[in-house]
């Protein structure tokens, strides 16, 4: 099923690709992108911002506030918080609400399933929002590369840098310090400022992997 999301999403565009040897590695790569992306996911958030209440940007980052605050899964958080961005793409950016669906119900999955694993180790703070904000980054920065994303603002920031030319990576910096700033009553100051190393780790990491120069 996430194929046919994929050749429905490039029949959508219009992109003209035949059908030859090589478009089939292509959807391939970007399944493989989808899932590895949604496990770096599911890992920063549960294993390394969740112990200490950090806050990621974007929907992610909202996700968690409701998470905090109303103990709801954070990955269905997400979800529902998406409804509306994704009712503006059918709209006005319809290629990308197949190209993201896959990732935004994958990676919530993966969010949720990986808050049931049980860790008996625990890293100091800030390297906790350091390392899990280049995981975010790298699962992001990797489904961006191949076209594909988890949705949320990442999906809005790569819309508006293709339309731009703006780096995607300062869109998603801008876009995440508004959320953070939204959590900052939910968090506490402390907590906010080891988060604001989550969010420039994962702008970061986004920008160098989302580069096809590599």
């Amino acid at each position: 099923m996430k194929i046919n999301f994929f050749i429905l999403s490039d029949i959508l565009c219009r992109n003209g690709r035949a059908y030859d040897g090589g478009i089939y590695i292509s959807y391939i790569e970007k399944v493989a992108a989808t899932i590895v992306g949604s496990l770096l996911l599911g890992i920063a958030i549960n294993f390394f911002l969740v112990p200490y209440h950090l806050l990621d940007g974007g929907l992610i980052g909202l996700g968690l506030i409701i998470h905090y605050y109303f103990q709801l899964p954070a990955g269905l958080s997400i979800i529902l918080l998406s409804a509306p961005l994704y009712a503006y793409v059918w709209f006005f950016e319809r290629s990308w609400l197949f190209r993201s669906l896959n990732g935004l119900l994958v990676s919530s999955l993966c969010i949720d399933l990986c808050s049931n694993i049980i860790i008996h180790w625990k890293v100091p703070i800030a390297l906790s929002a350091i390392l899990g904000g280049l995981l975010i980054g790298l699962g992001i920065g990797l489904m961006l590369r191949y076209e594909t994303s988890t949705g949320g603002t990442d999906m809005l920031a790569h819309i508006i840098s293709k339309k731009s030319g703006w780096n995607v990576g300062l869109i998603i910096l801008f876009l995440d310090s508004c959320v953070l700033v939204s959590g900052i009553n939910i968090v506490g100051v402390t907590i906010f400022c080891y988060s604001v190393l989550t969010i420039i780790a994962g702008a970061f990491m986004t920008s160098i992997t989302v580069r096809r120069s590599w």
